[in-house]
């Protein structure tokens, strides 16, 4: 029985998903324009900061959220994203699609992410979320706002020391954009998984460290691949923040991440003003493309990452 079996079972209400456009693995998930006015009206005595200030209410939003759904809402999604047949979503709230209600696109996407979790502390922003803008020219000392080159695919928290089973990319502006759209690739449809999952230098503890711009002064150390509660493969990877320690390192790392970037069944997923991508992180890579250089060019993002409470994808998860 496949997710959307369970979701038909359970009488949904006040959201609906589909398989998206790009790929049966990653569902799209509407949440009705009633749903998300009613959600907003119920929650308007809390602004932005009050989540900020007071991390109970974060779960306070997401139970409004599931109430407003019947309860049909969270047991869904913690269904979905552990369910490694599929395990992604692209979340369109209706009706949020304005850089003017930034704030309350913020609202719906925690109250979304804490039906399944709680966000990690972000070091980057000093919160729970991280808002963050592209432009055309930046002095970045990584990749994350320099829009005119890919960003490769890779799995998000590989340099903290908290389990990262999830991450949330909420699109809240964009201005003169053509490209960016973002990239994915399901570890199971992979073609290379199998050869280097099953190499010596898989299971080899390697040493990560981030920019300054993370504020994360504290290396860690870890595998890229692990095994899931089932035994399957799982990755903790990004090309830009692993550090190897010798030629053969750096070798392997290096044809990964070529056959990572090459690999056919990478989607192109453009994510409308509004919506977020909401990803296992331990079998769902990410990345985005390039833009197209426009002087006035703006890209304003939101991201949230943090770990499952509702249900466990790792054998022994650190946050348990």
């Amino acid at each position: 029985m496949t997710v959307l079996d369970t979701l038909a079972d359970r009488a949904p209400q006040g959201f609906s998903a589909a398989p998206s456009a790009q790929s049966p693995r990653l569902l799209q998930l509407t949440l009705d324009a009633a749903t998300v006015r009613a959600f907003l009206d119920a929650t308007a005595e809390w602004p932005i900061q009050a989540l900020e200030y007071k991390s109970m209410l974060r779960f306070r939003v997401a139970k409004i959220l599931d109430d407003l759904c019947a309860n049909t809402l969270k047991p869904w999604l913690a269904d979905t994203l552990v369910d490694r047949a599929t395990g992604g979503l692209l979340v369109t709230p209706e009706g949020l699609d304005e850089v003017a209600q930034a704030d309350d696109m913020v609202k719906v996407a925690t109250a979304v992410a804490h039906c399944i979790g709680r966000s990690n502390f972000d070091a980057m922003s000093g919160q729970y979320y991280a808002r963050f803008v592209v432009k055309n020219v930046d002095e970045s000392d990584s990749y994350l706002r320099q829009p005119h080159r890919v960003m490769e695919l890779h799995n998000d928290g590989t340099f903290v020391e908290q389990d990262t089973d999830y991450v949330l990319m909420m699109k809240i502006d964009e201005q003169h954009m053509q490209g960016g759209n973002s990239l994915l690739l399901h570890l199971d449809d992979w073609a290379g998984l199998e050869r280097f999952h099953a190499h010596p230098m898989a299971c080899r503890e390697m040493r990560w460290a981030a920019p300054p711009s993370k504020n994360v002064g504290k290396d860690v150390y870890h595998s890229v691949f692990d095994v899931d509660a089932e035994g399957r493969p799982v990755m903790s990877y990004i090309d830009q923040f692993v550090q190897p320690r010798d030629f053969e390192e750096g070798n392997w790392l290096c044809d990964l991440s070529e056959s990572l970037e090459s690999s056919e069944a990478r989607l192109s997923v453009p994510v409308p003003i509004g919506s977020f991508l909401l990803l296992n992180n331990h079998f769902w890579l990410h990345g985005r493309d390039r833009f197209t250089p426009h002087p006035d060019l703006r890209r304003e993002l939101m991201r949230q990452r943090g770990y499952f409470t509702q249900r466990q994808t790792l054998a022994n998860p650190k946050n348990a």
